[in-house]
């Protein structure tokens, strides 16, 4: 929103939520109703088509936002180095708000302009008319409308809204004001009703403008540059008349210049060019390529059939690529991906596939002199890489060091458990994590008890003889604290008494079987607002919150710890408990029912 709203800011459905869509109900059921009853030579055609072109639009941008957000990953070409961040998302999530009010603009219109109706499919005059307005009249108002939305008053009110976005997306090209809108559509009205007036519109004249605003809204803030510089040699008018992404990019992040519409014309013609508009176009078109890419709901089910192909592809072809970049303090951070679905890591077959992708984007890293190295989420285990220890083993002379983060992951668990609790109920398979916590329950004087014989026997073998005296076999159900790990099944949650709290201690959260218990997350903090360009997160985690495992490798180089934390090594869990909270990382909020 803007830094002092002014009238008409927000959207009149906005309200509706969701439901937005459904005040043009009325008009697109009246549409094809007499599309449909009407005799061959009564159908209206053009008036038919408004609806389905709304939709085609829509798929236009989202085609845009996927193809943005790949060459983003790819980082070839991208014109502005850095991230969006969650606010960002969430601001710009009514991108459909502008094609939902031309949709309603184009069904009143036709009611009110009698020469709108039955429109031809084509009309060259209209055609040519429509070019020709839109680079005179149209580009030119909008120039300077685009300068005045830049005087502090309008800017304050108005135009600050769609500038809080220094990094741009596609959609972010329509990310403004409700008053604003009814101004460009203004403006792009004058081709429109004069085609209509003077009888020489067509579908294509209509249709085609349309889809050239939003072609070219979407290549100006698509945040890559791929304009190839030929083009310009071969037809060097096009300097003037068609911009570039980095050439409305300077707009965004230097907001004195660059104003034109789609035409640099007039920024030319009033001196507002941004002087390094050339070095940057040219700076991103050669910049190299970083990578190689590739809430769930019962309805993405649907899509299995469509990813089930995707699984095929990342089998043969699928390379580490970077998701997102990050700084904090004085660190640069990366968050590289494998290309490879969770499925896929349950397979004992895949196990030396994705221990060789692992294994190669730790080589790239120790050639790039990164200086740690966290496995993240899934790629490591004991079944898998004994939690990174196989690298250790083959590479013995690796700089960077590797961390799993087991360390972190038991200090927020144990730091979850109230002090005065007296006996908690550890489920699912047993693990490095499991063990250490539960040795550190048993030597600050709780009881922990497990359901299995085996299960208490291995944990017998791990604990000290101090810590035994307090490990519990056959233990109660009573427990009202559960430690969930993998594994954890329907039948074990059953067990539990009405009112328990499950806390996991997995990487992954537990299936959420039992109404009349509670659930914590799963080891995870929220992080300070200074790590910078944060938008991507585990799906069952709130916004800006990080995993436990992601944020031990970022403390392990903010405090230059100069050893690996994997296989059987497990860092001191103080230690890294105070430096997370030194630098800024906060436990999540427990409404402890328990309490």
């Amino acid at each position: 929103m803007a830094s002092r709203p002014g009238i008409l800011t927000d959207w009149p459905w906005t309200p509706l939520g969701r439901f937005k869509w459904v005040i043009v109900t009325p008009f697109v059921a009246n549409s094809t109703y007499n599309f449909l009853i009407n005799s061959p030579e009564e159908k209206d055609l053009s008036n038919f088509l408004i609806f389905p072109y709304m939709m085609v639009r829509m798929l236009h941008d989202q085609i845009w936002i996927t193809l943005s957000r790949h060459r983003t990953a790819k980082g070839k070409s991208r014109i502005v180095d850095k991230g969006i961040e969650f606010e960002q998302v969430d601001r710009e999530s009514n991108w459909d708000d502008q094609i939902l009010f031309n949709a309603l603009i184009f069904y009143i219109g036709q009611m009110l302009v009698p020469e709108s109706h039955n429109l031809p499919i084509w009309r060259t005059n209209g055609v040519v008319m429509t070019i020709l307005l839109h680079t005179g009249p149209v580009e030119f108002l909008y120039y300077w409308l685009h300068r005045a939305l830049h005087h502090h008053y309008l800017y304050s009110r108005y135009h600050s809204h769609h500038h809080s976005s220094i990094v741009t997306e596609p959609i972010t090209s329509v990310i403004h004001p409700f008053a604003e809108h009814i101004a460009y559509f203004v403006l792009f009205a004058i081709p429109l009703y004069t085609t209509a007036i003077t009888k020489t519109a067509s579908i294509a004249s209509f249709a085609g403008y349309l889809a050239y605003i939003d072609f070219m809204n979407n290549l100006g803030h698509c945040n890559f540059e791929f304009i190839p510089k030929t083009i310009f040699t071969i037809f060097p008018i096009l300097k003037y008349t068609m911009y570039t992404p980095s050439f409305h990019s300077l707009h965004h992040t230097q907001f004195r210049t660059n104003y034109s519409l789609f035409m640099p014309i007039y920024d030319y013609i009033y001196g507002t060019v941004d002087k390094a508009s050339e070095t940057l176009y040219e700076k991103s078109l050669n910049k190299e390529e970083a990578s190689s890419p590739q809430s769930s709901a019962w309805y993405l089910y649907f899509m299995w059939p469509f990813t089930f192909w995707s699984v095929l592809v990342t089998w043969f072809y699928g390379q580490t690529f970077v998701l997102e970049r990050n700084s904090f303090e004085m660190l640069n951070l990366q968050s590289w991906v494998i290309p490879r679905f969770h499925v896929q890591y349950l397979f004992k077959w895949q196990r030396e596939t994705l221990n060789k992708l692992i294994e190669e984007a730790i080589l790239q890293a120790e050639l790039s002199k990164v200086k740690v190295l966290s496995l993240g989420l899934s790629n490591q285990g004991d079944l898998l890489n004994r939690y990174g220890e196989l690298y250790i083993k083959r590479y013995p002379q690796l700089k960077l060091k590797i961390v799993d983060g087991s360390s972190l992951g038991v200090a927020i668990v144990l730091n979850s458990i109230p002090k005065e609790t007296n006996q908690v109920f550890l489920c699912g398979r047993l693990d490095k994590v499991s063990y250490v916590i539960a040795n550190a329950l048993c030597e600050r004087g709780t009881k922990v008890t497990t359901m299995y014989r085996d299960d208490y026997e291995n944990l017998l073998l791990r604990l000290s003889l101090e810590s035994k005296k307090n490990l519990v076999f056959p233990g109660s159900n009573s427990a009202k604290i559960w430690l969930v790990g993998d594994q954890c099944d329907e039948v074990e949650q059953k067990k539990a008494p009405k009112g328990a709290l499950f806390i996991p201690i997995s990487q992954f959260p537990p299936k959420k079987l039992r109404k009349d218990c509670f659930y914590l997350s799963t080891p995870a903090m929220i992080t300070p607002p200074s790590l910078a360009n944060v938008h991507s997160c585990e799906n069952w985690l709130p916004r800006r919150v990080m995993s436990a495992w992601r944020i031990a490798g970022i403390l392990h180089a903010l405090e230059g710890w100069d050893v690996h934390e994997c296989g059987e090594v497990m860092f001191s869990i103080e230690k890294v408990w105070q430096a997370s909270l030194q630098h800024g990382f906060r436990p999540l909020k427990i409404n402890n029912p328990l309490a």
